[in-house]
């Protein structure tokens, strides 16, 4: 049998390919740098000068580099600086709650640029599209950027979308956000690409960037506030499982709460009714401490000895048992605690967490606080936002 496969070399890359491999590196030298010289480009990427004024010349034609200044205090002439224009792009991050819609603006640097609340009491959830377009369109003018000025929008919000449908799972506190059509009835009222990501993801993308897991490729995050979640990234990359609902462990049996017999129906139970906001008050009247918030009691705790301390403990160990469940599945090196209630109990809390863990677990991750300030959230979404803006716009020049 004679075989007529016509053997293929591998194509050298073409001059277009090249150079928007240049290009695409020098952005990226400018993004992590900050302002550079012709001569700090062609060193930093390997291209001679002619190569690397030719690249400089492009970009600043395309509007995504800007002159910005000269090099100054070296010998010979002083050279001229250049920088990643901001407004090559602007993009939006929302962190979506039962209680309100907080929403930040950025350009393509990263540079934060305005922040907006806006209370969701008392929104129809028929309203929801022209309200969160509202909210943005609010951001927008504190920014000083017109309508229709954003590249991406990223959307944060406790609970998981479909992959395959698209509707949001895990969400019936939030009215209005389960439409199929949801994703395209934003995208047509922001005048912008909008994606959906689950929060607590969110605020893991947010640690593994800048936060207390930098450097760390197995982690996982466990956000406890009124809603109990997690988020796990294994080999750098967030698991989010067949139905995207990877960590929504809110639902996991754990000792000594009833098991879940119907996880379709509005209820509570396993680990959400062992840890979540409403737990930890009834926890805290146990120990003779009250007060209208989970982040409130425990503050009382904390400035309360000897019943306060107890009551840390019987806390740390509820949570600990959530996380003995996933770590031993897991395996992490890593334990990140976020939301409300970590943070409201500080280092004291985080210390008592992984002492009860390492009592009843093997594995025995370090356990660390979230280290951003603000909302977690809000990091994430503006990060995965500037990643699919600058994508887009730094491959299309």
């Amino acid at each position: 049998m004679t075989d007529n496969t016509t053997a293929r070399t591998p194509l050298a890359g073409t001059p277009s390919l090249l150079r928007a491999i240049n290009d695409r590196a020098a952005l990226e030298l400018l993004l992590e740098n900050g302002p550079l010289s012709r001569t700090q480009i062609g060193t930093l990427t390997g291209l001679s000068k002619p190569t690397a004024s030719q690249l400089l010349a492009r970009l600043e034609a395309a509007g995504l580099v800007l002159p910005v200044g000269t090099t100054a205090g070296g010998p010979g002439p002083n050279a001229q600086l250049y920088q990643v224009n901001p407004a090559a792009g602007y993009v939006a991050g929302l962190d979506v709650t039962t209680s309100e819609v907080r929403v930040a603006v950025a350009d393509i640097t990263g540079q934060f640029l305005a922040e907006h609340r806006a209370p969701t009491k008392g929104w129809p959830a028929a309203a929801t599209v022209g309200k969160v377009a509202g909210t943005v369109a609010e951001t927008l003018t504190q920014a000083g950027l017109p309508a229709g000025a954003l590249r991406e929008v990223v959307i944060g919000v406790g609970g998981a979308p479909d992959p395959v449908t698209g509707k949001l799972r895990y969400a019936s506190h939030l009215p209005g956000w389960h439409s199929p059509g949801l994703l395209r009835e934003l995208s047509t009222a922001l005048d912008a690409p909008v994606s959906i990501e689950n929060d607590v993801n969110l605020a893991a993308v947010a640690e593994q960037s800048s936060g207390a897991a930098q450097g760390c490729e197995d982690f996982v995050l466990l956000w406890a506030g009124d809603g109990i979640g997690a988020a796990i990234v294994i080999a750098g990359r967030l698991h989010r499982g067949f139905t995207g609902g990877a960590g929504e462990v809110g639902y996991m049996p754990v000792p000594g709460v009833p098991v879940i017999q119907d996880v379709r129906r509005k209820n509570s139970g396993g680990f959400q009714r062992l840890t979540g906001a409403p737990a930890v008050r009834l926890l805290a009247r146990e120990y003779g401490l009250t007060a209208p918030s989970a982040e409130e009691v425990i503050a009382l705790a904390l400035a309360t000895p000897g019943a306060g301390d107890d009551f840390l403990t019987a806390l740390a160990g509820r949570l600990a048992v959530g996380l003995a469940v996933i770590v031993a599945v897991v395996d992490p090196q890593l334990v990140v605690v976020s939301g409300g209630i970590p943070t409201a109990g500080g280092e004291r809390l985080r210390a008592l967490i992984e002492e009860e863990l390492a009592r009843i677990s093997i594995a025995r991750p370090e356990v660390r606080s979230s280290a951003l300030p603000g909302s977690p959230v809000l990091h994430g979404a503006l990060r995965r936002a500037l990643a699919a803006a600058r994508e887009a716009v730094f491959s299309t020049h």
